[in-house]
């Protein structure tokens, strides 16, 4: 039984992975006080977001969507591009996502002098 579950996760170590960024993730958004801190996190947890919808995509054999001219019906394993795309799609929007939160942040400092949560939290509750 364990050596069938340590061959799945050999084949399928992509996944795999995904949860171990999803978790790392996750746990610096919950656990850390520190705003920086807290933009990576977000960051990590879109990495092993992009990594699933490639991994879902992945076929075995797969090629370019590209219909040759004379094609062969059985061999037309062909991989879908629109995972692909959302992904390329979702990175732009998390580079800008960063940038935003970055100056946020560079803004924040500049205002409070400290990018710690509960800091921030007293400091904007004597205001």
């Amino acid at each position: 039984m364990i050596e069938g579950a340590l061959e799945v996760l050999a084949t399928r170590y992509a996944y795999a992975l995904m949860f171990v960024l999803m978790g790392i993730g996750m746990y610096m958004m919950i656990a850390n006080e520190n705003l920086v801190k807290k933009l990576i996190g977000v960051n990590l947890f879109q990495t092993a977001i992009f990594l699933f919808f490639v991994a879902v995509a992945y076929v075995e054999g797969g090629r370019a969507p590209v219909v040759p001219a004379d094609p062969n019906p059985g061999e037309l394993a062909m991989a879908s591009p629109l995972p692909h795309v959302i992904v390329l799609t979702a990175i732009v929007v998390g580079i800008a996502l960063t940038a935003v939160g970055l100056a946020l942040i560079i803004r924040i400092h500049a205002e409070y002098g400290t990018l710690r949560e509960d800091t921030l939290r007293e400091v904007r509750a004597d205001e």
